[in-house]
């Protein structure tokens, strides 16, 4: 049945009304963010003092160079390209015999300027047999790639995809290699999995294809990014939130263990960065530059991962790049002028990635077909019930 609207519209109403009643307090509380943001640079020293003391509960920006900085978009190059990346999958049902997923990769090359040419490649593979439906440790344990391990695998992939296109391109070029999400594996850090699989999606899986732009970008300017829609990060706001906390140093445990209201650090609290940033930076202009300092970043190494936050048309995009990237200028504001240019050719999102996404997408309707062919060979090839029940009682309707 479908959802009866009719029923919930007086929920929406009072939500509504509770989101007017908090539009004041909203506004006190980014007027004094701001004026926060202002006052960090000229106490730079201690903020980072403070930083490195801090106890926190929650993920604090690093600090690289001035905090408060913003800055305009460069020229572009005559002559450039920009690949983008995407991908989707069909994941492992448990409600059928056969064990598997598919994995379909986009990668869309556009190259700019004198010779203007672009490039749509798609791959779609199926996985199977054991060796490629788990991780497997030395001492004989494996866990299944399924659920958020299989979207993990996914992103190293999409990245793996990306550098095979700038292996192949023979323009001599500035390239950009941008991504769709964040450049961090978080999912390896909220599920806490063992190191054999950190070191096979990581390690092993992800850092190598930094290597191959790291080891490009040192003697022509290509870089790699990954851009973030619609952010929620509170790096920076948590920031600011270090900076007002009374105490020395600061550890939330021991004073402010249970206590979820009236805390100093509350008065930015319910701010995002995104927030913050669009009321400060102007159109076009991105932030400074911030390390990430998740603990998973630390294993990043010469990769660890930094970001900025850009203001477009209609909204502040998170931009994700490695260090090597951000310790370089020409490649940072590559980075910057490229992605504002995709924008603005995309309508407010990269074109690259939107095209590498339609490529890439799975629809509902790809997923019912690919699950009927895969019934129909299994049933002809090998007769007998290939699914549970309860999935053929979703494709039989009895009232």
């Amino acid at each position: 049945m479908p959802l009866d609207v009719n029923r919930i519209i007086s929920q929406i109403d009072a939500l509504v009304a509770e989101v007017k009643l908090r539009r004041g307090d909203f506004v006190k509380k980014l007027d004094l963010a701001t004026n926060l943001m202002n006052s960090l640079d000229k106490n730079t020293a201690d903020i980072v003092r403070k930083l490195e003391q801090a106890r926190t509960t929650w993920l604090l920006a690093g600090i690289k160079g001035c905090i408060n900085q913003s800055k305009k978009a460069g020229c572009l190059p005559a002559d450039f390209c920009v690949i983008g990346s995407d991908g989707s999958h069909i994941d492992v049902d448990r409600h059928h015999s056969e064990r598997l997923f598919v994995l379909n990769m986009a990668v869309i090359y556009l190259q700019y300027g004198s010779y203007p040419r672009a490039e749509f490649v798609s791959n779609p593979t199926l996985y199977f047999g054991d060796e490629n439906l788990n991780i497997r440790a030395s001492d004989g344990r494996q866990i299944a790639i399924e659920g958020p391990l299989l979207g993990m695998k996914r992103s190293v992939e999409e990245c793996r995809c990306l550098a095979d296109m700038v292996c192949v391109s023979t323009a001599d070029l500035p390239i950009l290699g941008l991504l769709d999400g964040s450049l961090i594996m978080w999912g390896l850090v909220s599920q806490r999995y063992d190191d054999f699989v950190v070191n096979e999606l990581l390690q092993n899986g992800m850092l190598p294809q930094f290597d191959r732009f790291y080891d490009w970008g040192k003697d022509k300017r290509v870089a790699l990014a990954s851009y973030i829609s619609f952010p929620r990060s509170t790096d920076v706001i948590n920031l600011l939130r270090m900076a007002i906390c009374p105490f020395t140093p600061i550890d939330c445990d021991r004073h402010c263990k249970g206590k979820f209201e009236n805390r100093p650090c509350d008065d930015v609290d319910g701010l995002t960065d995104r927030i913050l940033f669009n009321k400060i930076l102007n159109k076009d202009e991105r932030s400074a530059v911030f390390i990430s300092r998740s603990s998973i970043n630390d294993r990043y190494g010469k990769h660890r991962v930094c970001f900025f936050y850009l203001k477009l048309d209609e909204e502040v995009a998170r931009i994700e790049i490695p260090q090597w990237v951000a310790d370089r200028s020409e490649l940072l504001d590559f980075v910057h002028s490229a992605i504002l240019d995709q924008c603005q050719k995309g309508f407010g999102y990269p074109v690259c990635l939107s095209e590498a996404h339609e490529l890439a997408v799975i629809t509902g309707t790809d997923r019912e077909q690919f699950w009927n062919l895969l019934d129909q060979v299994m049933q002809t090839d090998q007769p007998g019930l290939q699914s549970s029940l309860k999935q053929r009682s979703k494709k039989l309707r009895w009232i």
